[in-house]
């Protein structure tokens, strides 16, 4: 009976995967890989507007420090759009509060400015982590499919399973073709915002050494 169970259950699903075949795979990456390149352009142009010369800053803070004080730095910082400059901007005037008070503010600005640089960003390291699986899934489909058409026509033989395959391993090297620029790109714009954090602590360790001197 279970033996019976089983091969009923074997049939059914080769019978649901020589349906679907392999063409929906490609079709899921085209998509996948178009809303990929979507979000990278949005954020290579989020990171144009927004991105902050770290080593220009620090020296236009240390002019304003020394000549005009806090008043001049928050005139500075507030003509700026940068990750960097939002975290500054966001712990300035809780420096009247105290060097303890400040930091916490520092350090709650700098979570919520991550979160926003790394928008979508997930996506992009989740389809490079799984895209090549994505297609090698539908070359196993293709395969499963080739060696059918092998059992079911016996007059082409092994030349229709090797088409059959062919076509299916297309879906492998879609995948490759899909996760490697995601995987370049998600690696390129964790490096940009390990850069901006790093240079927003610096500053705001700037800052507080500032108001820890009165």
């Amino acid at each position: 009976m279970n033996k019976l169970t089983n091969s009923a259950l074997q049939e059914r699903l080769l019978d649901v995967f020589l349906y679907l075949g392999s063409e929906w795979i490609l079709w899921l990456l085209m998509t996948l890989s178009v809303v990929s390149i979507a979000i990278a352009i949005e954020r290579l142009a989020h990171f144009m507007r927004s991105t902050e010369d770290v080593d220009r800053l620090r020296a236009q803070l240390g002019d304003k420090l020394a000549t005009g004080g806090l008043t001049d730095v928050r005139a500075l910082l507030a003509s700026k759009r940068s990750h960097v400059a939002a975290v500054l901007n966001a712990g300035i005037d809780a420096l009247e509060r105290g060097p303890e008070a400040a930091e916490q503010v520092f350090a709650s600005a700098t979570l919520t400015q991550r979160v926003k640089m790394e928008r979508g960003l997930a996506f992009l390291g989740t389809l490079g982590n799984n895209a090549p699986y994505i297609g090698l899934f539908g070359t196993v489909l293709g395969i499963i499919r080739s060696f059918r058409d092998l059992a079911t026509n016996t007059i082409e033989g092994s030349q229709a399973v090797m088409a059959g395959i062919a076509e299916s391993l297309v879906a492998t090297a879609v995948g490759l073709l899909v996760a490697l620029p995601a995987v370049a790109v998600f690696n390129a714009f964790q490096r940009k915002i390990r850069t901006q954090l790093a240079g927003s602590e610096a500053l705001s360790r700037l800052l507080l050494s500032r108001a820890k001197q009165g």
